[in-house]
């Protein structure tokens, strides 16, 4: 999409929330940087959307505990984004003309930061979340705005209609053109959701960010302003149909539900797929080593595990030790994770370093059995759960 020393569209991707609903997984890490599928960051699924969809130009918009994720992305390497003309490139809040301020919404975000998508010339901006579990051809996307002659697509995912209530709808025409935007209707029209992904026009977008600004009762949120004001003044908006995995995991339990789907074959997304690789910063780790007293069931197990114990339905991430006679069931140990002897770990998220102390109980299973929607245990990155010691929230 390299036209000269332009670029035909770049995405603009929004990794600042501080993710308070992650509780202590976040206290420390920015959403986007938090561990999941054993081996892989959040952020690493709209990232290697971006490479796998031939865009090769990403603005990363950092804000609340920004660190692990900066030494996280580097320079981009992992996924083909260390470029000299373009290429990965973190973009925190900073000075103009004297003025420092935060990032005050999502809109703002991409307002603060209008010099750098016009280095690039762009005729189209890609604007993603950093907390989305899924696969996506950006491309396609592309292809379809330009075909229906839109100046904002958004893609949506149909839902079902006792769900709808709890996303922001888009109600459409019958050729998917957008009339209406809802944000969790009590009494929804459609099932189109929102999936956070928006596809502009990047010199109608610049004018509305620009005159959103000025705005002083604007809260400068694209659902809540810049969405609303190009529908009221009769802009082309467009909805955009994706029919595969699509998973917000911010909040514990769709962490938590986010991860056990890897395990289920009946759940479309698949990791292994040759043609649409999710790309990672994955360091150097020996072989995983599996004990003769080890038993394992359905579970991931990543490099530099060393297991004795018990794992069934878990996601276990690199560099974690579980001993003998520990038991791990349906739970996600992220990375350096250790299960002393006697331990029993179920239905919890295990942050990274952590250690779990001799017979100790953490979890425990939910009451209709399967852990869905229900309150999953989660231990807080570097702590230590005392022998003998019980942990139930």
């Amino acid at each position: 999409m390299i036209r000269g020393k332009s670029k035909e569209c770049i995405a603009m991707l929004l990794a600042g929330g501080q993710g308070s609903r992650l509780k202590v997984l976040t206290e420390a890490t920015a959403k986007p940087a938090v561990p999941f599928g054993g081996k892989y960051r959040i952020i690493d699924f709209p990232l290697s959307n971006c490479v796998n969809s031939g865009i090769d130009t990403v603005g990363i918009m950092t804000q609340y505990q920004p660190l692990e994720l900066n030494d996280y992305i580097g320079t981009g390497s992992p996924w083909g984004l260390d470029r000299n003309f373009g290429g990965v490139h973190i973009l925190p809040p900073y000075s103009q003309s004297g003025k420092s301020e935060w990032y005050k919404g999502t809109a703002n975000a991409i307002y603060q930061n209008i010099n750098f998508v016009d280095r690039y010339e762009p005729e189209y901006v890609l604007v993603l979340s950093g907390d989305h579990i899924y696969k996506m051809d950006y491309e396609k996307m592309l292809r379809y705005h330009k075909e229906k002659g839109a100046q904002c697509t958004i893609a949506v995912l149909d839902v079902p209609l006792e769900e709808a209530s709890r996303f922001g709808i888009m109600n459409t025409r019958d050729d998917d053109s957008i009339y209406e935007f809802e944000e969790k209707p009590k009494q929804p029209k459609s099932t189109k959701a929102s999936m956070g992904v928006y596809l502009f026009d990047w010199e109608l977008l610049k004018k509305y960010l620009i005159d959103d600004e000025a705005n002083p009762d604007s809260a400068n949120d694209f659902g809540k302003n810049i969405i609303p004001k190009l529908l009221a003044d009769g802009k082309k908006l467009f909805a955009y149909q994706f029919d595969g995995y699509w998973k917000d995991v911010g909040t514990i339990a769709s962490l938590w539900e986010a991860n056990m789907d890897l395990l289920d074959p009946n759940v479309p997304i698949e990791l292994k797929d040759k043609n649409y690789k999710i790309y990672a910063r994955n360091y150097a780790e020996p072989p995983t080593l599996i004990t003769k007293t080890a038993d394992i069931n359905n579970s991931f197990v990543a490099e530099g595990c060393t297991v004795k114990g018990s794992v069934k339905n878990s996601v276990i991430s690199t560099g974690c030790k579980i001993a003998e006679d520990a038991i791990v069931i349906s739970s996600v140990l992220m990375p350096d994770v250790e299960i002393k002897s006697g331990a029993v770990v179920k239905y919890a998220i295990i942050g990274q370093e952590s250690v779990i102390g001799m017979n100790a109980r953490v979890g425990e299973i939910p009451p209709e059995g399967d852990g869905a929607n229900k309150e999953i245990c989660v231990i807080g990155k570097k702590s230590v759960i005392a022998s003998n010691e019980i942990v139930t929230q």
